[in-house]
């Protein structure tokens, strides 16, 4: 069977895994390979893997050892994993306790198994969880070398974001100011302070707040790292001028903070704005919303235009990465 692989050389190799396994991207189904000065990792989601790693397809070894819930329920079921926890969708209970029961008896390392009961709801994002095992919602995830414990139930948090995280967070300079405007548990605000910049998180969930704090400490960049729980729209004339690199990751209705982010903004300031649009003009609306909210102040040009994942039939999740240069 043909399974995706990174491809890597040797000497790099346990680098490689180390950061593939932060991602939560290692297949455990089968074996890694060696092949001359090559390591073959396989890997879970190719799509989802960095850009700088080499992706091929190859024939794999399964794993005699690992018993997956498929081979438990005769067919895949779908999930999310986030940390030790086990993320269902399923609208039939008597389904969802079936394979809940079976991701249990499964060798993966999991505690505590969650199915979505409610669709993401008010302005803190956050959903209902019926618990299928395990004594709570509370979980830790490791995610690119950082630790982020975090709240199912009273946060607001997508795995599936990670890549596009580690993308922008590899941009990131020591010595820079970093605004985050709905940063919540601290996903890029974390290893933007690993990185050496200084930043500013801010999120009107009080509970999301908190938890960037712990995260702050948890990760050792606490002194780094300044949490504001309130609307950004009244703490932005706080740091008038203030920030470097600015990101504005809550689509749908990032449009309406826009002029926020222009009072943010320094001189010459990076801004990542997150949409989702029509497949048709996925970039159109958000190029337009920022230049109305930024211009004559600013000079306004786009980096780059990028395509994060598909959100829904013929609608696209897209990043805008935009300069702003005080005119």
């Amino acid at each position: 069977m043909e399974v995706p692989f990174v491809r890597v050389a040797r000497d790099r190799g346990e680098a490689t895994r180390r950061e593939l396994a932060d991602a939560d991207l290692i297949d455990d189904g089968y074996e890694i390979d060696v092949e001359g000065q090559d390591l073959y990792i396989p890997v879970a989601d190719p799509d989802a893997v960095p850009v700088e790693f080499e992706v091929v397809c190859r024939p794999g070894e399964e794993r005699d050892a690992q018993t997956t819930p498929a081979d438990l329920l005769g067919f895949d079921p779908s999930y999310e994993r986030l940390g030790r926890a086990v993320l269902l969708d399923e609208d039939d209970p008597e389904r969802a306790r079936t394979v809940a029961d079976a991701v249990l008896e499964s060798d993966l390392p999991v505690d505590t198994v969650v199915n979505k009961a409610s669709k993401i709801k008010g302005e803190t994002r956050v959903r209902d969880w019926d618990v299928l095992a395990g004594a709570d919602t509370e979980v830790v995830h490791r995610e690119y070398g950082c630790e982020f414990a975090l709240d199912l139930a009273a946060v607001y948090f997508s795995p599936r974001l990670a890549t596009e995280r580690h993308r922008v967070a590899e941009t990131v300079a020591e010595g820079e100011r970093a605004f985050d405007m709905f940063a919540g548990v601290g996903p890029f605000v974390i290893p933007f302070a690993k990185r050496g910049a200084e930043c500013v998180g801010v999120d009107v969930n009080e509970d999301a707040i908190a938890y960037l704090r712990e995260n702050a400490r948890r990760n050792d960049v606490d002194a780094r790292v300044t949490a504001v729980h309130g609307d950004v729209r009244e703490v932005a004339p706080d740091y008038e001028g203030w920030a470097d690199r600015v990101v504005m990751n809550l689509p749908h209705s990032a449009d309406e903070f826009l002029e926020s982010a222009a009072t943010v903004a320094s001189d010459d300031c990076l801004l990542h704005y997150y949409d989702i649009q029509h497949e048709d003009d996925p970039f159109g609306p958000g190029e337009r919303a920022i230049r109305d909210a930024a211009e004559p102040a600013y000079d306004v040009s786009i980096e780059t235009e990028r395509i994060v994942r598909s959100y829904a039939p013929h609608e696209l999740n897209v990043c805008l990465d935009v300069r702003l240069e005080r005119a």
